[in-house]
């Protein structure tokens, strides 16, 4: 052999074994590929089926959703995920978000695992998203006044009947469309009557009812069961319609978290707990008490007890109280009278459905703000002492108000609600032309802060209020401030 087929050959095993070799690595890469693939999908899945750290929640505001009042987190939905987060030991943050657009692209952004606004179970919401939590069904329903014992040819409890009957509904394409459906399928078209205000929202149309001012209005049924519990000569049994199950929503990243919600919200019906969350927002009767009816479900003791034997000549049994706590206000004892007879009717040891308590009607959250615990609020004295600080705290706020007369308006109006609500009021008040500082154009906007298009305003910071009840705290408690002082 010579050197030339020496060094051929040579040349060709050498070529050989780096072929070899060339095969054997890249083998080895995409094995290598496939297990880091496998392992990356494993540990996608690991995390997808894991619990959050935190549970990360997004929710719009509203009467059944979330609100504020004071310090205090409250609504219904808020205190069902308050429950499950307590249950599995997770730590949450809430967000509200004006729209469910909004909602739906931080939700799909993945920097939030939770939505607790209730969203139709329908087959293009399956798509997009995994529903899961409590299960609601919620529909039309016609909100009437209850009969009152003797026969009512008024009252209907057959949608056959609904025919020629002026019909209210708030202006909504959606409801508007099932309606005539419904007139299409009794072979009658309804006398619909749609309200297209912007300012005039379900309860201002349930309040109509109530008051004599029209026989029917066609609401949500959710919205109806909550407004009966502030109008309790409302009917609402007379169901129109088909009703949609609603449920919360999450994404298929955070499959694991579901499942885990799933779990708790199958035991939901038997909990206690939630037994009695649902009671407080849709049974229990929200009337101040000394408004409310003897047979009225209240959180506290029987009507015919609820107010302590007062001496001659006193207005209340706290007098000597209210003086000597007063100092630091610029108004007199009297004002301590008329709320204390507003939030309790003297009774100190009544606890209102919002966890208000006491003789003050204190919030749990404001009374541990100033070194108060919650048992300690059905203390007169212990009462009497937050609730000065507290108006003192919120006079403070509005210390550039120079009217005395009106900045209790506003002082008042913090005390009920908060003063970051009456804050929005003031912002929406000046964006629409009014003075911030005048109460009879800031009430206005109190009384809007409960309509949708007001309360997800840019300037809101606090959203929704039920903006009626602290209209008429203010009316009532400074009517009664300067009856008191002519006592």
């Amino acid at each position: 052999m010579d050197i030339r087929q020496y060094l051929h050959r040579g040349y060709s095993t050498l070529a050989l074994c780096l072929a070899i070799g060339l095969v054997l690595a890249g083998g080895a890469l995409v094995l290598g590929g496939y297990r880091s693939g496998q392992r990356k999908a494993l540990e996608a899945e690991a995390q997808r089926m894991a619990l959050p750290d935190t549970l990360r929640v997004l929710t719009l505001s509203g009467a059944t959703t979330y609100f504020t009042i004071q310090q205090e987190q409250m609504g219904y939905q808020y205190e069902l995920l308050r429950l499950y987060a307590e249950e599995v030991g997770l730590p949450y943050s809430i967000r509200i978000v004006p729209t469910l657009d909004s909602l739906h692209t931080l939700l799909r952004s993945g920097s939030y695992n939770l939505s607790i606004t209730p969203e139709p179970i329908t087959k293009a919401g399956q798509s997009d998203w995994r529903f899961t939590g409590p299960s609601l069904e919620r529909g039309m329903v016609l909100v009437q006044r209850a009969p009152q014992g003797e026969p009512d040819s008024s009252y209907l409890s057959n949608v056959t009947e609904l025919i020629d009957k002026p019909l209210y509904i708030l202006s909504d394409r959606h409801y508007e469309q099932r309606l005539h459906n419904l007139g299409a399928q009794l072979g009658h078209s309804l006398d619909v009557r749609p309200v297209g205000d912007a300012t005039t929202n379900a309860e201002d149309l349930i309040a109509l009812v109530a008051t004599d001012s029209i026989d029917y209005a066609i609401v949500d049924s959710e919205l109806a069961r909550l407004a009966h519990t502030y109008y309790p000569n409302i009917d609402y049994k007379l169901e129109v319609g088909f009703s949609q199950r609603l449920r919360w929503a999450t994404t298929s990243d955070y499959e694991g978290l579901a499942q885990s919600i799933d779990k708790w919200s199958a035991g939901v019906p038997s909990l206690e707990s939630a037994k009695g969350i649902y009671k407080k927002y849709f049974e229990v009767y929200k009337v101040p008490i000394i408004e409310a009816p003897t047979e009225a479900p209240m959180p506290s003791q029987p009507r015919q007890d609820y107010r302590p034997s007062t001496p001659s000549g006193a207005i209340s049994p706290y007098d000597d109280l209210f003086r000597s706590a007063a100092g630091p206000l610029p108004w007199s004892w009297h004002l301590l009278a008329s709320i204390a007879e507003q939030e309790s009717g003297f009774r100190p040891e009544v606890v209102a459905w919002s966890g208000a308590r006491g003789l003050m009607g204190i919030m749990p959250a404001t009374g541990r703000s100033y070194g108060a615990e919650v048992e300690e609020l059905l203390s007169p004295a212990v009462s009497i002492r937050v609730s000065v600080r507290c108006l003192v705290d919120n006079a403070a706020i509005f210390r550039s108000i120079p009217r005395l007369e009106e900045r209790l308006a506003f002082t008042l109006a913090s005390y009920n609600a908060g003063a970051g609500h009456v804050q929005d009021a003031q912002r929406l008040t000046e964006k629409y032309g009014g003075n911030p500082n005048n109460w009879a154009d800031v009430e206005q906007y109190i009384l809007l802060k409960s309509e949708r298009k007001y309360y997800t305003d840019p300037v809101c910071k606090h959203g929704y209020l039920r903006g009626k009840e602290t209209y008429n705290y203010v009316r009532e408690v400074r009517e009664r401030y300067h009856r008191f002082r002519g006592h």
